[in-house]
């Protein structure tokens, strides 16, 4: 007894010692990167100290010191609120804002005399090892998984250095405190154009950082520290250029915080954008009065000034149809909201797709007119002038970014099968058999929660349901070739072939993948893709198969050789050995609950890294999965277009903005594109992939 009552109790203590350890190394992880990012902030904090004390002591200015210590006295009211009072956000808020505003002082504070001091030099490489550390932790933050990305616009953090740094700024005169001013703004839209993952987000990047450093800030012909404008800019811009990569949210869940926002809220934004094209469009004036070069800039502007207004005319004329479109589209959703139907699928429905695939177009060559009348309209003494042209670009780039992507991932139909065969236990020579009855109600219970769950992700995504066929005794392989033939034939009402089939199965498998069918038959993937390619021949559809088995890896890893058509397979991979006594052993049908609810449930809180999971998710696509399109509008589409939406006065250009953009100019750039895409999902699998159809593929 004694015996019995001491083994009991050491297993206790040992499976308690082992979850701790567990708990405290996962919090060990968490907390130094953590760590991380408060060493970098405490290095920066030391780097700003040390530069305004070099200032204060060259120039025994007594507001620098002032400022100073009012510095050291926000922050430390900051720690007080943090530590003390538990106000969070109050403390945070405070910091970040004086964070911004003494980064900008060191920033506009400076003099050649500053050079040859010691502890300016310290300063300058504290303020490197800022850059370095501020972007190791933003990357290592992401690849440890300690970030959960959420839709928005700009975060407070942002938002308040941003104010921060403007505010700083007016210790200048007026018309050089108003060009940082709107390059802060400018700022701002790049970082919102690269966190919305525009098409042209990169390219911006670039421009922005050139025209900065390179024109803008001669042009106010200012001292400036360029290691405290490094700092602050590669601070700002680390997070969302990171979030290219490593952001798994979908286009609707990125534009979230604009596509749901009010009518008269998203109206107002495009007579906004309208009023800074106009102002743009005035400041390039100003070029007329260089008489240095009247013959050039009078014809220029005369002739590139009238393209650019005629193009504007029809961007805004898109826009503002698009917020009408919108207006219809959220109208249906809050109408049919309790039947959870999500406003991406509204918008298929109301040929939005459509719509966006033909405004890409159009607004990509209006901001071609923007470049070229930037480019000979250019006054490079002019800082408010280059500032409002960096806010144009990526106003229009996100445009752009927002049709092209709504057109990629909007309006494809789906049509689902699925197949359960709930079977256990197999024979000696691996084929399944008829179930015990002592397991026929809980097996029968497990197969109806499964294809309730499945039948819920058809009905929640909009998947035309082909059947969901359920048998305990297996299927014979020509029954399942007849019925998978005939669903792969399906077509739409119109007449084309479906843009996604999706295929579910969940049974018995054999060690390589093969699933298990009655009669000693078995099926496997290459079997199913000669089906595939001879259904599919020159069509465009997609294959995707959904797993719930024990062998599902094998092919999760066969799909990846396949390069002649796009197909993907999303698997399970079930924990072998299992302690009973802190889970449940892993059973056929866990992981499509789970990621049903994970695709079905906005909120839903799955984490499919997160360590001790019994049942881990697992997918592959073939090689060329990535370079997948939906069917373009033809020319017809397109003229119907112009008569709906477009005066007759601007049919002319509108039909020279779709023959130029038709002309695939950029071939080279998709094509690299293209390839680095391939390269991206071959070599670095996303761990979400967003199908476009609103649900997602996942690997643990």
């Amino acid at each position: 007894m004694c015996r019995s009552l001491r083994y009991c109790v050491s297993h206790c203590l040992y499976a308690a010692m082992t979850r701790l350890e567990e708990a405290n190394r996962e919090v060990n992880m968490h907390s130094s990167v953590r760590y991380l990012g408060y060493l970098a902030r405490i290095n920066l904090l030391v780097a700003i100290c040390m530069g305004l004390y070099v200032r204060w002591e060259k120039t025994s200015d007594a507001l620098i010191l002032v400022i100073f210590i009012l510095g050291l006295f926000v922050l430390g009211i900051a720690s007080i609120l943090y530590y003390y009072f538990s106000m969070e956000t109050a403390s945070l808020s405070l910091s970040n804002l004086w964070f911004g505003f003494l980064l900008g002082l060191l920033c506009f504070l400076n003099n050649s005399a500053f050079k040859r001091d010691v502890k300016e030099e310290a300063t300058k490489y504290l303020l490197l090892s800022s850059i370095v550390l501020r972007i190791l932790y933003a990357l290592v933050e992401r690849i440890c998984g300690c970030i959960h990305h959420r839709p928005t616009l700009l975060t407070p953090v942002e938002f308040l250095e941003l104010v921060g740094f403007a505010i700083a700024s007016t210790t200048m005169l007026v018309e050089e405190s108003g060009s940082i001013i709107l390059l802060v703004v400018a700022l701002a839209m790049l970082i919102i154009d690269l966190r919305m993952k525009s098409f042209l987000a990169i390219p911006n990047l670039a421009i922005f950082g050139a025209i900065a450093s390179l024109l803008f800030f001669p042009s106010l012909q200012i001292p400036t520290n360029p290691f405290a404008l490094s700092c602050f800019f590669s601070c700002l811009i680390s997070n969302p250029l990171l979030d290219i990569y490593f952001s798994g949210l979908s286009v609707i869940e990125r534009w979230k915080p604009y596509l749901y926002r009010g009518k008269i809220c998203r109206r107002l934004s495009v007579i906004l954008v309208g009023v800074i094209e106009l102002t743009f469009f005035i400041l390039a004036a100003f070029k007329l009065r260089d008489l240095d070069l009247w013959y050039f800039v009078i014809p220029g502007f005369s002739i590139f000034g009238i393209f650019w207004m005629i193009c504007h005319v029809i961007f805004f004329i898109t826009l503002w149809g698009f917020h009408t479109k919108l207006n219809d589209c959220h109208k249906v959703y809050y109408t049919h909201r309790a039947e959870n139907n999500s406003l991406d699928r509204v918008m298929a429905s109301k040929g939005m797709r459509h719509f966006c695939l033909i405004s890409q177009q159009l607004v990509f060559f209006s901001l071609v007119a923007t470049v070229v009348l930037g480019a000979v309209c250019w006054q490079p003494t002019n800082g408010i002038f280059m500032s409002v042209f960096l806010i144009v670009l990526p106003l229009e780039s996100m445009a752009h970014g927002l049709f092209h992507e709504l057109g990629n991932c909007l309006g494809g139909t789906c049509v689902g099968y699925a197949v359960v065969i709930p079977t256990s236990f197999c024979s000696p020579d691996g084929q399944p058999t008829l179930l015990p009855p002592e397991h026929v109600q809980e097996l029968n219970l497990r197969s109806t929660g499964m294809l309730n769950a499945i039948q819920r992700f058809f009905a929640y995504h909009m998947i035309e349901t082909y059947g969901c066929d359920y048998s305990t005794s297996g299927l014979t392989f020509d029954t399942l070739h007849s019925k998978i033939k005939s669903f792969l034939e399906l077509r739409t009402s119109d007449g084309p072939r479906h843009d996604t089939y999706i295929l579910y199965y969940s049974g018995h498998s054999h060690g390589t993948g093969e699933w298990a069918l009655a009669g000693g038959d078995a099926l496997r993937l290459d079997t199913l893709l000669d089906w595939w390619r001879e259904k599919n021949g020159a069509f465009c559809s997609r294959l995707i198969i959904v797993l719930d088995c024990e062998n599902s890896q094998p092919w999760v890893k066969q799909v990846r050789k396949v390069n002649d058509q796009y197909v993907a397979v999303q698997g399970a991979e079930m924990a072998r050995v299992v302690d009973v006594e802190e889970a449940d052993p892993p059973q056929l049908g866990d992981f499509t609950r789970q990621w049903v609810e994970y695709n079905c449930n906005p909120d839903s809180n799955i984490s499919w890294s997160e360590k001790g999971r019994t049942v881990k998710a697992v997918y592959g696509v073939s090689k060329h999965w990535s370079d997948y399109t939906l069917h373009l509008p033809t020319g017809s589409d397109v003229a119907k277009h112009w008569m709906i939406y477009f005066p007759r006065i601007t049919y002319p250009l509108v039909h020279l903005a779709n023959w130029f953009c038709g002309l695939n100019l950029f071939w080279v750039c998709k094509a690299c594109f293209r390839c680095l895409k391939r390269l991206k999902m071959s070599w670095f699998l996303p761990t979400v992939l967003d199908t476009g159809q609103g649900f997602k593929l996942v690997k643990s």
